[in-house]
């Protein structure tokens, strides 16, 4: 059994989070009083009862005072014996406005004096010791509800508690570097199939793109560099208590060279490590 604590900005997917996580059997409360935190911890330690996981939602709109408190009080919970970790869903400040605007619903922190986009920058400030706390930061601004659900399920619920989530994620530049990456690795030097009219319209899941990228001597450089690191220091994140570690893969446009290279690693690490996940941000 587990404590689950979801925050996050407004808009961000916190609700999906918490429905994906109670159909899968987790006992779920939204906007918990941050200050409510220890007692229910200690409610969990004293019932002898087979408890499901259980995940709380602590975000602005909890009361000021405790939400304040709630680093002190997160870190106290992290002390106990009862296994706590971190969820912290985001998006950029234009995904937010958009998702408010076509919802048409109240931001938790407008008022007469404070508009939509003042209470979105409000609402990083208070919430941003929560975040440097995270164990897992999601950043949903490129995710349907879809996408975002499956990600929860690969790696919240089915990650084994004594293992270690990898994901493996391609991305090109010209769209911005994934915010929530642990590492990043550019791949932007190596030859381009785009280059290549036939293979142009191809992705890097394209078999004739994975062989004219096979035969570069450079391209397997690349990869076998990366994948040597992985393999030397992923054992050290693991053993310093990290339970997700996002690897980002970026070519110019996500298409081709960052999409090969992080498939072949999801498929070298696969039989390695527990939980590992393959996501292509850009293609389609």
């Amino acid at each position: 059994m587990k404590l689950t604590i979801i925050s996050g900005r407004s808009g961000s997917g916190k609700s999906t989070v918490l429905h994906v996580l109670e159909d899968r059997g987790y006992y779920c409360i939204d906007n918990l009083p941050a200050s409510l935190l220890p007692a229910l911890a200690d409610r969990i330690s004293e019932d002898d009862s087979n408890l499901p996981n259980i995940a709380v939602s602590i975000d602005a709109r909890n009361i000021s005072a405790d939400l304040q408190q709630a680093p002190t009080i997160i870190s106290e919970l992290q002390s106990r014996a009862l296994p706590t970790e971190i969820l912290f869903l985001d998006a950029n400040s234009q995904t937010l406005l958009k998702r408010f605007s076509e919802s048409r619903r109240k931001h938790p922190l407008t008022t007469e004096t404070i508009d939509l986009r003042e209470a979105i920058d409000i609402e990083s400030e208070l919430l941003e010791s929560i975040s440097m706390m995270a164990n897992l930061v999601i950043d949903t601004s490129n995710m349907s509800l879809h996408q975002l659900r499956d990600l929860v399920k690969t790696r919240l619920v089915k990650r084994s508690e004594t293992s270690m989530a990898l994901l493996f994620q391609s991305f090109g530049f010209k769209n911005g570097v994934p915010v929530d990456a642990d590492l990043v690795y550019d791949v932007r030097c190596l030859p381009n199939p785009y280059w290549d009219t036939a293979l142009r319209s191809l992705t890097g899941l394209h078999s004739e793109v994975a062989q004219f990228l096979d035969s570069q001597d450079e391209v397997q450089d690349m990869y076998n560099d990366i994948k040597d690191y992985l393999e030397k220091w992923l054992p050290r994140y693991e053993s310093n208590n990290r339970s997700y570690i996002t690897v980002a893969i970026g070519c110019t446009g996500g298409q081709h060279r960052s999409v090969y290279i992080g498939e072949k690693l999801g498929k070298f690490f696969t039989p390695k490590i527990n939980n590992v996940q393959i996501r292509h941000r850009d293609l389609g």
